[in-house]
């Protein structure tokens, strides 16, 4: 398994113009919490998990903090605090009911991926498909890295 530094390194190839990475502090958390909120109402096989408020995005949220805490203690603790963070204003979205998470989360996502698109092309390179399927979870832990710095926190 790469180390946190080689992902960091690899994520930072396609991130380095200045407004490319101001669009990134924007959109990659927004879309962090959107992919979560596109998961959230997926209906669950069992009804069981349903009525214990269990769903998609909390199970697959499992792996993806797995993943944090295997490159370091500090990324998964940041992760799981800003994890936490997006499932609460999930549970109050679902008690509004104004409208579908899903559908607010696909616009939100829709948004925010062609400004980060933009941003790429400001930067004149853009990662892979499939890098940006990976970055998915490296972008939000990245952005994470440079917070953890400025506080002297080691990752």
């Amino acid at each position: 398994m790469k180390s946190a530094e080689q992902w960091f390194s690899e994520y930072a190839v396609s991130h380095q113009h200045p407004t490319n990475k101001l669009i990134h502090w924007f959109a990659v958390p927004t879309i962090y919490a959107t992919v979560i909120g596109l998961l959230w109402q997926i209906p669950m096989p069992f009804s069981g998990f349903a009525e214990q408020g269990i769903n998609w995005a909390l199970l697959l949220l499992v792996p993806a903090l797995l993943f944090y805490f295997l490159l370091s203690f500090s990324l998964g603790l940041g992760m799981t605090i800003f994890s936490a963070a997006v499932v609460t204003l999930m549970r109050a979205l679902e008690q509004q009911s104004v409208i579908e998470i899903w559908l607010l989360s696909l616009l939100i996502f829709v948004v925010m991926w062609v400004l980060q698109f933009l941003g790429h092309k400001i930067e004149g390179k853009k990662p892979s498909f499939f890098q940006d399927l990976a970055f998915l979870l490296i972008g939000p832990a990245w952005l994470l890295g440079f917070i953890l710095t400025r506080l002297r926190i080691r990752y």
